[in-house]
């Protein structure tokens, strides 16, 4: 299992690149669905240890997140062709094992991937109200086998700021995971 951290490419401030993709009802959600509330995009596919290993106080952190105004929505860019277990009909069967209240969305192109700078799965990126980049990194520092508990405490802190109004510090650690599943030939340059 190799391990590969977020980029944290995209600069803190940037607008969220604009997003518009099928959700596993084939419900096509963009960028626009969530205006004027704060917006995590989490990038994320079934079958990383990474994501299984947080699956499912994620899946409590978004309901209970979104019950507090948070937009949310899980992205799936990996290859499908070469790890089926990723495809769109596995992804509508892991939100219901799962239990995510988020749209899972599929990126097909890898195309939303590249422009968020996304690495690994997960990667997570919290824009706030004007969806302006506030954070990107890691959900807490448990990993799998590391015998640290699942928390969510690293992106707890930021997303409950982020709803309070109030400033979030530009220190964070990367994200750990399983490499995006690149297409061949699709590999962006700023992993190379």
């Amino acid at each position: 299992m190799s391990l590969t951290p977020s980029t944290m490419d995209l600069a803190l401030g940037a607008r969220a690149p604009n997003f518009s993709l099928k959700d596993t009802n084939k419900n096509t959600v963009s960028l626009e669905n969530f205006s004027g509330k704060p917006l995590l995009v989490v990038f994320m596919c079934n079958h990383c240890p990474y994501v299984v290993h947080v699956r499912e106080k994620l899946a409590a952190f978004g309901k209970e997140f979104q019950e507090k105004g948070l937009g949310m929505v899980g992205i799936n860019a990996n290859d499908v062709e070469n790890y089926p277990e990723d495809s769109p009909q596995k992804m509508k069967e892991e939100v219901k094992k799962a239990g995510y209240t988020f749209p899972y969305l599929y990126d097909e192109t890898q195309g939303v991937a590249k422009e968020y700078k996304a690495a690994c799965t997960p990667d997570f990126f919290l824009f706030d109200k004007n969806h302006k980049l506030v954070y990107r990194g890691r959900f807490d520092e448990s990993r799998p086998g590391s015998g640290v508990p699942v928390t969510g405490n690293d992106l707890r802190a930021v997303v409950e700021a982020v709803l309070l109004g109030k400033s979030v510090s530009a220190d964070t650690k990367p994200s750990m995971g399983c490499n995006i599943k690149w297409k061949p030939g699709n590999q962006p340059r700023y992993l190379k």
